[in-house]
């Protein structure tokens, strides 16, 4: 059985840091894309960031040079850094397992963890 499981979430003020891990099991994931997606309230789901089997990252534009997506390949786990934190960057985080080209299609994904920034 798949599991994706997000952790790291929290409520911070405007400037601060927050890591968001995330676990995957229960298969092989060696030739998936990991990746970070964001919800907002009324508005739709968004790519934030993804890392590939090759190391090869994608990161929405608003969050380049603030956020930094990594990956360890052994422990099937994948992190995102993100500094400077915005208000604007408030949202659910989910965690996705799945093609690198067509990301809208991911295969599997976690329950999300909260991102709260305050002003």
């Amino acid at each position: 059985q798949v599991r994706i499981v997000e952790s790291g979430g929290g409520v911070v003020q405007a400037g601060d840091s927050l890591r968001l891990s995330c676990a995957a099991s229960g298969r092989t994931f060696s030739n998936y894309a990991l990746g970070w997606f964001r919800q907002a309230p009324g508005k739709e789901r968004e790519l934030v960031s993804q890392i590939n089997w090759n190391n090869d990252t994608y990161y929405l534009e608003a969050v380049k040079d603030r956020f930094a997506i990594s990956r360890d390949f052994a422990k099937n786990t994948i992190a995102l850094q993100m500094n400077s934190l915005k208000p604007e960057d408030s949202a659910v985080y989910y965690c996705g397992a799945g093609d690198w080209y067509r990301p809208n299609e991911y295969k599997y994904w976690g329950q999300g963890t909260q991102v709260t920034v305050s002003t």
